[in-house]
Parts: structure tokens; sequence; C-alpha cells
């Protein structure tokens, strides 16, 4: 194994475990934080103290959040704890999605060009099956498709679902071309590739 794909693995392995350890401590925070929003521990003593000057201020804009939104004040730790464990979570696969491409282009670049094929043939098909994915995603929440974040999602995938809409029927309310044309991608890329490994 070359010396960079060890450096890489060692990189993301301290960072799952810097990221377990913040969330972690912020576990602990945010339960001390909820005993003193909840009068569990005394409200005069140095705990209280410390998490009413510290702690608190850190949180209002969480605790802004859940009120607007109809929740209780003393929520506000356990969503800050949600958020941190989702944030950290993303963070964890954007390192080894990253790391992974890292290793990737430098093992198929090396192969000259028909590495290179394979790269673009698997990214390009990536993009498109994550495009699907993210369109099916708005689809459920009441975001326009013409926003600038999703635009680009329907502009890639709407000359592959137009066709299949004309031959594929509508289940009631649910269009499953979406479904369909992800798999399809599936099979396409792995014929694609196959028969140009196989030749």
């Amino acid at each position: 194994m070359p010396p960079l794909f060890g450096a890489l693995a060692t990189i993301e392995h301290v960072l799952r475990l810097l990221v377990a350890v913040v969330v972690g401590i912020l576990a602990i925070v945010c339960v001390l934080d909820w005993l003193v929003r909840t009068r569990r521990v005394n409200a005069f003593g140095p705990i209280a103290r410390f998490m009413r000057q510290t702690v608190s201020p850190l949180l209002d804009p969480v605790e802004r959040s859940v009120i607007r939104a109809g929740g209780l004040p003393s929520a506000a730790p356990w969503w800050t704890l949600a958020l941190a464990i989702v944030v950290g979570i993303v963070f964890i696969n954007a390192v080894h999605f990253v790391f992974s491409q890292i290793v990737m282009v430098t093992v198929y670049a090396s192969q000259g060009g028909p590495g290179l094929f394979y790269l673009l043939v698997s990214w390009t098909f990536s993009l498109l099956q994550i495009a699907l994915l993210v369109r099916v995603v708005v689809s459920w929440l009441p975001i326009s498709p013409y926003s600038p974040w999703v635009r680009w999602a329907f502009a890639l995938t709407e000359p592959i679902l137009r066709p299949l809409r004309n031959v594929v029927p509508t289940l009631g309310a649910f269009d499953i071309t979406p479904i369909i044309a992800y798999f399809g991608l599936q099979l396409l890329e792995r014929a694609l590739l196959g028969f140009f490994t196989g030749m």
C-alpha cells in the first residue's frame, strides 16, 4: 500500500476519533444544560451558574429556532446534540468520500487511458444517480424545482425521465420513473465498464 493511502487512512481514523470525542463532550454538556433548564440541579449552584454564563448563550440560536417551531426551550440541548451528531456523520462521510476519490484517482490514473475512462464513466453515472436522489428528496419537501440549489438536479435528470414517463405509467400519485432510472443507470454503468474491461 503506498504511503499516501496509509496517511489518508490514519487521518480519517484520527478525524473519526476527534468527532466522537467532540460529540461525547457535547453530550455531557447538553445533559448538564438540560438538568439546569429543567431545575433538576440546584439553580443557584456552581454548575447552574457556569451553564447559564457559558453554555446557554451558545445554545441561544437553537433555542430560538425550537421556540419558533413551537417547542419548549428545555428541548434546545437535545436538538443541539442531534444537530451535532448529524453534522458529525455528514463530516465523516464527506471525508471518507474525498479520501476514497483520491485513492481511486491515484489508482486509475496510473493505468493510463483505460483508467481515466473508468474514472470518467464512474463519476458521470455517480453524478446522475446523486441528481436523481436529490430530485426524489426535493419532491417530498416544499422546495421549488427552480431553486438554484436543486435546479442542476432537474436539468441533469429530466432528459432521462421524460422519455421514461412516456413508457412507464404512474402508480396513482407516485412517479416511479426516478427509481427505474436509478437502477437502469446502475445496470448501464456495470455493462459499460464490464464490456470495456473485458476487451
